[in-house]
């Protein structure tokens, strides 16, 4: 089956659209004009006949018709022609031997109008009156020989001329009209072949208004932002992971040099020990590693509904430290989310909090705000104000947990607060008569409790 090419381009599809819609609706307007100029004309010059035919009708039934008839321009053509087809009378145009046209109308329809085309010359528009219903009556014929509009086709040629012209003038103007409406989109294509992963600050032009084309742009842009941020997050990301790697396998390198080159001198027990904690860091490390990894990539297990309340007191539970822990946290707060997720935010917290706290830590479950929070209070030194961020930030230690933890990730934060905001929820730093207040807060599955 033969198919159309397509035209490559949307402003060629759109001209030729418009093309073709013009065509369609001049072709249907030029024939309608056509046919109503015709049948106007052919009515106009079919009445003058008639008028003509019904001045001299009561003349020839009186028998007064003059010899030759007086013609009434434009209707040059009159005859009186008996039952017998013989001309009795005719004007000086018409044929004194040949009727008019054969045509005789019946007793009860003695006005007819007619078109007569003989097989050589112009048809002739006339009108043919009967002058009596008696059988051998006479009738009148008065005709017009056929006008050129209507004997040839120039109407026609007029009328297809016009269309081309229009169509072509309806083409030019949808191909001006949409090569003016896409040039922002040439402008935008442009400037994005030109954005590259090592350069993304160019931005693409917005053009002025607020069409559809603006907010492309403008959309372009804040995406093009938003790809810019996470491109340098990404770079500052793999520059800090490099450094927090390469310091404890250089360390670790190090250590076993020491125990090759100088054999008598180093504890080869010693050196196994530090190497190993060496490696439990750095497999602590790649393991946080793969969980911020699949935490951007989306967890593919699917929500369930979970009693937070019951959720932390089976955690707090399951926490082995040094200090106690004092829970306050009612059932029936129900949120929908990962078990195992949680629990990791739920673990990090905890211990964070019995990492610094002085004698005991206290927990807290609570609705707020069509939501629940989970409150996490150490009476420990607390972190200051500038720093309440900081310690979200991928590697992040400051002075104090480097001191009461030097094996940490520095990736324990971080990760929580991801999971939070993959739970559509937040995790934030809060002010607090002593110590540190860390605030979880995830939105219930039916706005609230008893739902």
């Amino acid at each position: 089956m033969l198919t159309l090419a397509r035209p490559g381009s949307v402003r060629a599809r759109c001209t030729l659209i418009a093309a073709l819609f013009a065509m369609c609706v001049l072709v249907v307007l030029g024939a309608t004009v056509d046919l109503a100029i015709r049948w106007r004309v052919q009515s106009d010059a079919l009445r003058q006949a008639e008028r003509v035919a019904s001045q001299w009708s009561p003349v020839a039934r009186e028998g007064y018709v003059p010899n030759p008839i007086p013609a009434n321009p434009p209707v040059d053509l009159i005859q009186v022609v008996d039952a017998r087809h013989r001309v009795l009378n005719a004007s000086r145009e018409a044929s004194r031997t040949v009727p008019l046209s054969s045509l005789r109308p019946p007793p009860d329809a003695r006005f007819q109008p007619h078109v007569e085309c003989p097989p050589q010359g112009r048809c002739i528009l006339l009108h043919a009156i009967r002058l009596s219903p008696d059988t051998d009556a006479a009738v009148v014929y008065a005709g017009i020989p056929e006008p050129d509009l209507l004997a040839t086709h120039e109407l026609e040629y007029a009328v297809a001329a016009g269309t081309a012209l229009f169509t072509g003038l309806a083409a030019w103007t949808a191909w001006v009209l949409v090569g003016r409406a896409l040039r922002p989109v040439e402008a935008i294509r442009a400037r994005i072949s030109q954005i590259t992963v090592s350069d993304l600050s160019l931005r693409v032009p917005v053009p002025p208004g607020n069409d559809e084309i603006t907010r492309l742009a403008t959309t372009a842009n804040h995406t093009l932002s938003q790809l810019e941020g996470a491109v340098e997050q990404l770079r500052q990301f793999d520059s800090t992971t490099s450094h927090e790697l390469r310091n404890p396998i250089a360390g670790l390198r190090t250590q076993l040099e020491e125990a090759l080159l100088y054999p008598g001198d180093v504890d080869p027990h010693e050196t196994l020990r530090s190497a190993l904690a060496t490696a439990s860091r750095l497999e602590a490390i790649v393991n946080d590693l793969l969980l911020l990894a699949r935490l951007r990539a989306a967890d593919p297990s699917p929500p369930e509904r979970i009693d937070l309340g019951e959720l932390v007191c089976a955690e707090v539970n399951a926490q082995q430290g040094p200090l106690p822990i004092h829970v306050r946290a009612p059932r029936g707060l129900e949120i929908r989310g990962s078990r195992m997720q949680l629990i990791r935010v739920l673990d990090n917290l905890l211990t964070n909090a019995q990492r610094h706290a002085e004698s005991s830590v206290e927990v807290g479950v609570e609705p707020a705000d069509e939501g629940v929070v989970v409150t996490v209070t150490d009476d420990g030194p607390g972190i200051p104000p500038a720093h309440r961020e900081r310690v979200f930030e991928r590697f992040v230690r400051l002075d104090e947990g480097r001191r009461r933890d030097p094996g940490g990730s520095g990736l324990g934060l971080a990760i929580s607060r991801d999971i939070a905001h993959s739970h559509h929820g937040t995790l934030t730093v809060e002010d607090s008569p002593r110590g540190a207040r860390f605030v979880l807060w995830l939105p219930l599955v039916s706005g609230g409790p008893g739902h």
